[in-house]
Parts: structure tokens; sequence; C-alpha cells
């Protein structure tokens, strides 16, 4: 039972620790889909704490879990359209953590050029994620798979 129904508190209940949100980060930025690839992050997350957090994240709805076709104990984690549309906030906590820890290495140029261009950028990333996590590519590009498919039928 949440202590307050304020939206910033019910927010922070799912995704306000540190271990969801790099979780989160690492699977967006990095393409990491396994528990052996988000075990090894930089931040060393304990297999029971990235265990528990995986469980709650698809109990959430902000990821989805399915059983890796190509190994028979792996699983594969997908983002959701719920944890992809967190991209924004994201974005803002690490342009807040670069502003104010001015040290902090700028790894990535391509990242940062995408987060700190605004809106635009995050709207074209949303849409990479959800082509790589959901299947869902640009309406064009759906267009053209359909006509190709139609095409070589005939």
């Amino acid at each position: 039972m949440p202590k307050s129904n304020c939206a910033i508190n019910l927010s922070l209940e799912i995704f306000g620790d540190r271990w969801t949100l790099l979780i989160l980060r690492d699977m967006m930025f990095q393409n990491r889909r396994h528990f052996g690839e988000l075990l090894v992050s930089d931040e060393r997350i304990a297999s029971n704490v990235l265990s528990d957090r995986l469980k709650m994240l698809v109990a959430e709805g902000l990821l989805t879990r399915r059983d890796d076709p190509t190994h028979k104990l792996k699983a594969i984690y997908s983002l959701t359209e719920k944890s992809i549309s967190l991209l924004p906030v994201i974005a803002q906590i690490a342009i807040w953590g670069r502003n104010h820890h001015p040290d902090s290495p700028r790894q990535g140029p391509h990242i940062w050029d995408m987060m700190e261009g605004g809106p635009k950028a995050w709207a074209r990333f949303m849409a990479e994620l959800r082509e790589t996590h959901l299947g869902e590519g640009p309406p064009q590009a759906k267009r053209r798979r359909v006509a190709a498919k139609t095409v070589a039928a005939a």
C-alpha cells in the first residue's frame, strides 16, 4: 500500500530507487537484454537485487520477459511502452547530473547529443527503442516492408 496517493510518490514507488533506473539506463542505452549482461554494470549490482528488480519491473509492466529461443536457461527482457516513456525523465536526470557534477566523464557522445537534443531528439530515440523492444518500426518502414512482401509474393 503506498504511503500517499501523490503522483510523485506513486511513481517513485516504482522507479525511484537507484537500481531500477540503472537497469533501465543499461537497457535503453546499451541494449542489455539478458540477466548476465545487466549484472556486469559498472555499479556492480548484486545478483539477488537484480533478480528482485527485474521481477518488480515485469510485475509493474515496465519490462516483459520471454524465454530466449537460443538458450533454454536464459530469458530476454524488453522495455515496454511504459518504460520507454520514462526516457525524457532519465534524460533530464542525466542532464541535471552533468550540470551539477561537471567532473563526470562524458562517455558516449552520441548519447549526450541525444539527451541534450531535447524533446525532438528524445522522440526519435524513443522510436528506435520501440523498434528494438516492441518490434515497431516507423510507419514508412512498415509500409515499405508490406510493399516488399507484396511484390515478393507476386
